[in-house]
């Protein structure tokens, strides 16, 4: 009796995975829980274990493949003799399954399917008042997606008609070609890119900046770190004290951890923040969850976690969903000053940035302080420029003066 090895639910809104490694052949023995294949979804690397033991008699999704969840991935024999026939038989599943895909391809690219729309692109679509039919799709048979019909509003939607050929890449040099290499972008860093221009397309970005003299809080971190990291295991670092400084602005700015809706506004009573972590594989956001409720102890051992398994890539679902604002410390590269790109459907992000020696007047005189240029870009849309630079002097007081995380001030 064979076991069939399926997608699993792959998380909130998450519907399709692209299949990254296969870890056995067919005919290798697999032992239950064993680690079989490894699927890229829009958000992290996940692996799918064997549910039972035996032999990988087939693989049906091959290595590229789209999948979308409870797909059959493999099946699994009992014993070790059963690989035999499945052996013999996989090249010729192979030749009808190039076939489809050749047949699909050009169907995927039509207006109209049998696929009904990705639900967000459905309701993008209900917004704007545009049918199926006007969008071509890029998904799997030929599914419209959320940047499909942000793509086609961006261009004026007419009459249906096929999308048109990218505009080919000039050829390069002989001498140039040699000495180029061509790699296909992994899902997560199309991902990446697709969310990035979707944020810009979409919100009406503007950043606001100041600085903020870090002088107190590195004197505290300098005072107290061997025993903060004695008694909570974890290192007392600068994150810890931004994100408390952030939960305590966006409680008195609420806009700023507001979402819009089609017409709606919805403003979060919690603050699950993102953190933005670079990892080999391209740039994570995990999230720490009621960051508001936790202490700065809480903060840093959250944050070390998911730094963690971010760079092992060992995130799951629920450490990526749910964020309602986003901190991204450029800091850490060297960066004196950037403007970072919202994280969609979030309405702020904070970018931090490197700790430098400058000189400021203070009480009239000419002193050096360690300094920090702050960034916040928000969507314009719900957040006016008064909130936005409210919000960014309370997030500078709070630093400049820590004993306000303190006694909630």
């Amino acid at each position: 009796m064979a076991t069939e090895i399926r997608v699993p639910t792959l998380g909130e809104s998450v519907t399709e995975a692209t299949i990254g490694t296969w870890f056995k052949k067919v005919g290798d023995a697999i032992a239950t829980d064993e680690p079989l294949v490894e699927l890229e979804t829009d958000k992290v690397t996940i692996e799918v274990p064997a549910p039972a033991a035996g032999t990988l008699s087939e693989i049906v999704a091959n290595e590229g493949d789209t999948v979308e969840v409870d797909a059959l991935l493999g099946q699994i024999a009992e014993g070790a003799a059963a690989a035999a026939p499945a052996a013999t038989e996989a090249p010729v599943e192979s030749k009808p399954a190039e076939a489809n895909a050749d047949t699909a391809a050009p169907a995927a690219a039509q207006p109209g399917s049998d696929m009904p729309p990705a639900p967000s692109a459905a309701k993008m679509m209900a917004e704007n008042n545009v049918s199926a039919d006007q969008v071509a799709g890029s998904g799997k048979r030929g599914q419209v997606l959320k940047g499909d019909v942000i793509d086609a509003l961006a261009k004026g939607i007419a009459e249906p008609a096929p999308a048109a050929p990218a505009a080919a890449r000039a050829p390069s040099s002989s001498e140039d070609e040699a000495r180029e290499e061509r790699v296909k972008m992994t899902r997560l860093r199309q991902t990446i890119a697709r969310r990035l221009k979707d944020a810009q397309n979409t919100a009406a970005m503007l950043t606001t900046y100041n600085e903020v003299d870090m002088t107190a809080v590195m004197e505290l971190r300098k005072k107290y770190k061997e025993l903060f990291e004695k008694k909570h295991g974890v290192k007392l670092g600068f994150m810890g004290f931004f994100t408390k400084a952030v939960c305590h602005a966006l409680k008195e700015i609420p806009a700023v951890n507001a979402e819009i809706d089609g017409t709606d506004i919805i403003y979060k009573n919690f603050c699950h923040v993102g953190v933005a972590v670079g990892t080999d594989k391209g740039l994570v956001v995990p999230v720490v969850r009621d960051a508001d409720r936790r202490s700065i102890a809480g903060i840093e051992q959250e944050i070390g976690r998911l730094g963690l398994a971010a760079r092992n890539g060992e995130l799951n679902m629920a450490d990526m969903q749910g964020g309602t604002f986003t901190i991204s410390n450029g800091g850490v590269y060297g960066s004196l000053m950037s403007s970072p790109i919202l994280n969609a459907p979030q309405s702020g992000i904070l970018g931090m940035h490197k700790i430098q020696e400058r000189p400021v007047a203070l009480g009239g005189q000419v002193v050096i302080r360690p300094m920090m240029y702050l960034a916040l870009s928000y969507d314009h849309r719900i957040v006016d420029g008064k909130e936005a630079v409210t919000f960014l002097v309370r997030v500078k007081e709070s630093l400049e003066d820590p004993e306000r995380l303190v006694l909630d001030l």
